[in-house]
């Protein structure tokens, strides 16, 4: 083969890549959104048990060659998406006392070390007995009490790019995004489902 010729196949595996590159400039986060509909949601004066319920509701009607769900949307009366319910959020629930605590959001991503862990179960007296009473907490623990209230950079338009949503999942270290339509919240746009994407991609590249 000539000189040429590999010159020529080099040319065509960056037109091929420029391509790739062009394609996922082109999928739009309503390509890869769950409907609100095909998600767990819960109202926000439901109780921790009903929350469960609902999401293993949703995950039985949800299609199977899809990961499964990973929070629930919060309803407020209007029906208006308010917040998000995490697996966290969900144990975390359990145990009132990390009230007295704070928010290690921001600070855990620097890490604490065992001893100082271990301190905090002591000191505070956590995870004493909620796994014993875990029928009553989740009867009486109210969702509205402990859901998560996303940020502004948790919300995406459903026409926005996919380079933009993964921009913002990047940056915020989210596992999903809110989809907007006007002010109104459509779907949710989930890490898994983008790195399920970005994954398809890489495999139909001729490397």
């Amino acid at each position: 083969m000539g000189e040429g010729s590999g010159l020529g196949l080099s040319h065509k595996r960056v037109t091929e890549r420029r391509e790739k590159e062009e394609m996922a400039q082109e999928i739009r986060v309503r390509d890869l959104m769950v409907p609100l509909e095909e998600y767990a949601t819960v109202s926000e004066d439901a109780t921790l048990y009903e929350a469960v319920v609902a999401l293993e509701e949703a995950q039985m009607r949800f299609d199977k060659r899809k990961d499964p769900h990973r929070a629930i949307l919060v309803l407020n009366k209007e029906g208006k998406v308010v917040g998000k319910l995490s697996q966290h959020d969900v144990i975390r629930g359990l145990e009132p006392k990390y009230d007295r605590i704070g928010d290690f959001k921001g600070s855990s991503r620097m890490g604490f070390s065992p001893e100082f862990i271990r301190s905090l179960l002591k000191n505070y007296g956590l995870w004493e007995k909620p796994l014993h009473e875990i029928c009553r907490k989740a009867s009486e623990v109210k969702v509205k009490d402990i859901y998560y209230t996303p940020t502004k950079g948790e919300f995406v338009k459903e026409d926005d790019t996919l380079n933009t949503a993964i921009h913002q999942l990047i940056v915020g270290h989210h596992q999903s995004l809110l989809v907007l339509r006007g002010q109104d919240v459509v779907g949710i746009l989930r890490l898994s489902d983008v790195f399920r994407e970005v994954c398809r991609l890489i495999k139909e590249c001729k490397i």
